[in-house]
């Protein structure tokens, strides 16, 4: 099992709202960044725009996951 960073899609979770006359962009309750312009994006360091989507940077587990079995003089691991 290994942890490597992975593009996670989450155009569909990005929320604008405006304040101070900027529009603010959230991710959930957090602030994810705001709008500089149109398709320009001052995002937070693990998010990024590209191709009109959103993208969070996230480690993921990949690789099989070992499970253990109670297995005779395996020491449990079989």
């Amino acid at each position: 099992m290994s942890i490597q960073k992975q593009r996670l899609d989450i155009t569909d979770r990005v929320v604008g709202k405006f304040g101070d006359g900027q529009l603010n962009l959230y991710l959930e309750n957090e602030k994810i960044g705001q709008m500089v312009s149109e398709n320009n994006y001052n995002l937070k360091a693990g998010y990024e725009f590209s191709n009109s989507h959103f993208y969070q940077i996230a480690d993921v587990l990949s690789g099989p996951d070992q499970k253990y079995v109670d297995c005779d003089d395996e020491n449990g691991w079989c």
